[in-house]
C-alpha cells in the first residue's frame, strides 16, 4: 500500500520486507474516509471487540508487595487461563499509560489467540480494577513493575518464546524496559502501536481537549478510588482538581510528600528513549503520519533512531490516526494482522539463523 519501513539495511530489514510485502493487511480494504484521523480513533475505541474475550485474572505479588494483574485471554470459550501447548509464544500486551483496555487491544489479543499464541495483558499497579497494596503508582518510564512480571512469565513458559506489543503511551513503559534490559530483556521481539517516544515534550505539548480530557476523567476516576492511601504521599485535592495531563503526572510523582523532585529530573529516569543505544531485541514501530494524539511527524518521530539502529524498523503510513489503522470487514484494525505477521518472519528468520550458523536453540 501506502506503507513505508524506514530502518538500517540488514538481512533481517530485507526478510521483512519480503514478508511484509506479501500480506494480505498492508493491501486493500481500507477505511473509506483516510483523512478523518479522530474519526478512526473513535471508531476503534469505541467498537467492542469480536467476540466478547473471556479471561483469567491472575495477581502477581512485586518485592515491595505492591500487585500488578495479569489478564490471561482464554477466548470466547472459557479455557483455562494461561492456557495452550507448553511451546506456543506468550504476548504480552501492555495497555497506554492510563491502564484503559481498549477494544483494539482486546481484538488484536484475539487474533493472536486464533494463531496459537498465549495472550496476557499487563496491569499496572492500581489499573484495571488492580489493588493498590502500597501508595505507590507506577511511573511513566518507570519498568520495574515490567521485569519482574515478565521475569515470572518466563519461569511459567520456560520454552516458549516472549513477545510484547504495546498500544499508545504504553510504549514509554515498554521502550523504557528495552533500553534499560539491554540483551537481558528475555523478550524475542516486541511492536509499539501509535507509540508516544518523547514523554516529556508529549506532555509539555499537549493533545487537543477531544482526546485529553476524557483521559484525564479516566485518570481521576481510577485515582479517587484509593484516595485514602495515596493521601499519605500527594496532595489529593490538587491531584483530582488537575487540569491537565502534565499537572496530574507532576502532582502524582513529583510534589511528592516524602520525596519532591522536579520536573526535569523526574524525566532524566523516566524518559522512553533515555537508554534506547542499549536495546538489543527487534522492535517494529507502526506510526501514523496524521496521529492527532502523538504530534506532527517531524517533532514526534526519531527518525534517526530507526536510520542508526539495526533492532528498530519503523512501518509510516500516511493515513491511520492513533491506534486507528481501520480497514472494513473482519479484524478491523489492520495493524493488528502486520504485527502478527511480524512476530512469524521474525521467527521464520531466527530459526533460518540458526539452521545457518548451526547454534544450539537457547533453553
Amino acid at each position: 500500500g501506502h506503507c513505508r519501513l524506514l530502518c538500517k539495511p540488514s538481512a533481517l530489514a530485507q526478510h521483512l520486507v519480503r514478508s511484509l510485502g506479501r500480506s494480505a493487511a498492508l493491501r486493500g480494504g481500507r477505511w473509506p474516509w483516510p483523512c478523518w484521523p479522530q474519526l478512526q480513533m473513535l471508531w476503534q475505541l469505541l467498537q467492542p471487540p469480536e467476540p466478547e474475550p473471556a479471561m483469567a485474572r491472575e495477581l502477581l505479588q512485586l518485592s515491595d508487595a505492591g500487585l500488578v494483574a495479569l489478564d490471561w485471554l482464554v477466548g470466547p470459550w472459557g479455557a483455562a487461563g494461561g492456557g495452550g501447548a507448553v511451546s506456543n509464544p506468550v504476548l504480552l500486551l501492555i495497555p497506554n499509560a492510563a491502564g484503559k483496555v481498549t477494544g483494539g487491544l482486546l481484538q488484536l489479543g484475539l487474533r493472536a489467540l486464533e494463531r496459537g499464541f498465549v495472550p496476557v495483558i499487563f496491569n499496572r499497579r492500581g489499573h484495571n480494577g488492580c489493588p493498590l497494596t502500597t501508595p505507590r503508582l507506577q511511573p511513566f518510564g518507570d519498568p520495574g513493575d515490567l521485569r519482574e512480571a515478565v521475569t515470572y512469565l518466563r519461569c511459567r513458559h520456560p520454552s516458549a518464546s516472549l513477545l510484547a506489543v504495546s498500544e499508545g503511551s504504553g510504549s514509554g513503559l515498554l521502550l523504557a524496559y528495552l533500553g534499560e534490559s539491554g540483551s537481558s530483556s528475555r523478550l524475542a521481539a516486541a511492536a509499539c502501536l501509535s507509540p508516544i517516544f518523547r514523554g516529556r515534550d508529549w506532555f509539555e505539548a499537549r493533545m487537543p481537549w477531544l482526546y485529553e480530557w476524557p483521559l484525564l476523567l479516566h485518570l481521576k476516576q481510577g485515582l479517587s478510588r484509593y484516595a485514602g492511601a495515596l493521601a499519605e504521599v500527594v496532595d489529593m485535592d490538587r491531584l483530582l482538581g488537575s487540569r491537565s495531563l502534565r499537572e496530574l503526572e507532576e502532582t502524582l510523582f513529583c510534589r511528592t510528600r516524602s520525596r519532591p523532585t522536579s520536573w526535569e529530573s523526574y524525566w532524566e529516569r523516566n524518559e522512553p528513549l533515555r537508554d534506547v543505544d542499549e536495546a538489543a531485541v527487534p522492535v517494529l514501530c507502526l506510526c501514523s503520519a496524521d496521529d492527532p494524539v502523538r504530534g506532527p511527524p517531524a517533532q514526534s518521530l526519531p527518525r534517526e533512531l530507526f536510520r542508526s539502529s539495526p533492532y528498530f524498523f519503523l512501518l509510516l503510513t500516511p493515513h491511520g490516526g492513533h491506534c486507528g489503522f481501520p480497514r472494513r470487514g473482519l479484524g478491523r484494525c489492520w495493524a493488528h494482522e502486520a504485527v502478527l505477521e511480524y512476530f512469524r518472519a521474525m521467527a521464520e528468520f531466527l530459526r533460518t539463523e540458526e539452521r545457518r550458523k548451526g547454534l544450539p536453540r537457547p533453553r
